[in-house]
């Protein structure tokens, strides 16, 4: 693989008491792109800006999505990923969604190798921080015709990250807004899924909550994702989450939640999940927990939920079963437990 190394690192600026999520870059970035109808070989350069033409397709048609990754160290120093082959096959059935050409899976995953192995040293060591990565793709082809564009850019970037959420949030229940429905691309890591998001979310955080809890477009009757991430409740012992479908994203955190529940002989379901149930499990004392599940969070409590202007607060739950998950899962991703499901990437590049 090419590599363009820059002439001074910015690691030495570097402050991880102060660590802010995603506005702070590592040195360099994965590039490749794609014109007469093949991807160029990757490559490796200084991170920074891009020329793009204003008729860049990707400005007027919307044809963008990128995946979510993050990168660990053992004590050792080891670096490791966390099931990436599962975020590269994600990535490209969102290429399909959206009618961009799909990547090499083994030229993305000697990429991330490459790209990680150089980084290694902006890999926090902090616990509950982590080397967030950001492969994505878009359109750049000068042309305002409403078609697929005929080029592209693929990258990858980095970003040294704190907690997403440090502390239990506060959702609200939405009933006039949808993120996305049945036929559409809500499966898919399109970049206007979240455009979409950020008004109504706006809306509940000026009534004091964080997150806005989507439910199905048809009813507002079922519960579909918390924000940005998946939703698990916890009924007495039974730990239930929403089946993924052509508008819930088929999260990696969720999968590996649901595989670790059966290792860990944790009641689990996934199954479809009535607002109504919801409010009857807190009348009747049958809800014990609510949490989501992404990777940028890992799992993100939530402490209330706020519905036709009622907030319901929780109440502390014993043996949290997503505090037990997120220490499983986490154990497994910094190397610190048996990997029995081969879910851990070792970064072994020489760079």
């Amino acid at each position: 693989m090419k590599i363009t190394k820059v002439a001074e690192s910015r690691f030495g600026a570097l402050d991880y008491k102060t660590l802010p999520f995603g506005s702070l870059f590592t040195d360099h970035m994965v590039v490749a792109d794609y014109k007469d109808g093949k991807w160029s070989t990757p490559e490796i350069i200084p991170y920074g800006p891009m020329m793009m033409h204003p008729s860049s397709s990707v400005f007027h048609y919307g044809q963008a999505l990128f995946e979510g990754m993050k990168a660990y160290k053992d004590t050792a120093g080891n670096a490791f990923l966390f099931r990436p082959d599962q975020n590269i096959k994600r990535f490209n059935r969102s290429c399909e969604r959206l009618a961009i050409p799909q990547i090499d899976e083994q030229a993305f995953l000697s990429a991330l190798d490459h790209l990680i192995a150089l980084e290694r040293k902006w890999i926090p060591d902090e616990e509950g921080s982590s080397l967030y990565i950001r492969p994505f793709v878009f359109a750049t082809e000068p042309v305002i015709k409403a078609n697929p564009a005929l080029e592209y850019r693929f990258c990858i970037i980095c970003a040294p990250v704190a907690s997403y959420f440090a502390e239990a949030i506060a959702v609200k229940i939405e009933e006039k807004f949808s993120r996305a429905a049945p036929g559409g691309f809500g499966y898919a890591k399109a970049a206007g899924n979240y455009a979409g998001q950020f008004y109504p979310t706006e809306l509940a955080k000026a009534e004091g909550y964080q997150q806005v809890v989507w439910t199905d477009a048809q009813t507002h009757s079922y519960l579909e994702e918390a924000g940005t991430m998946n939703i698990f409740v916890r009924f007495n012992d039974t730990l239930v989450t929403s089946p993924v479908s052509d508008t819930i994203l088929d999260g990696i955190t969720r999968k590996s939640m649901i595989a670790l529940c059966k290792d860990l002989g944790i009641k689990v379901e996934e199954r479809a999940i009535a607002v109504k149930e919801l409010l009857e499990g807190f009348e009747n004392g049958n809800l014990v927990e609510l949490f989501g599940a992404g990777t940028a969070a890992v799992v993100s409590e939530i402490k209330s939920f706020g519905y036709r202007g009622i907030n319901y607060e929780l109440d502390v739950a014993e043996d949290a079963y997503g505090a037990i998950l997120k220490k499983a899962l986490t154990d497994i991703q910094r190397n610190r437990a048996v990997d029995p499901h081969g879910w851990r990437y070792e970064i072994k590049a020489n760079v």
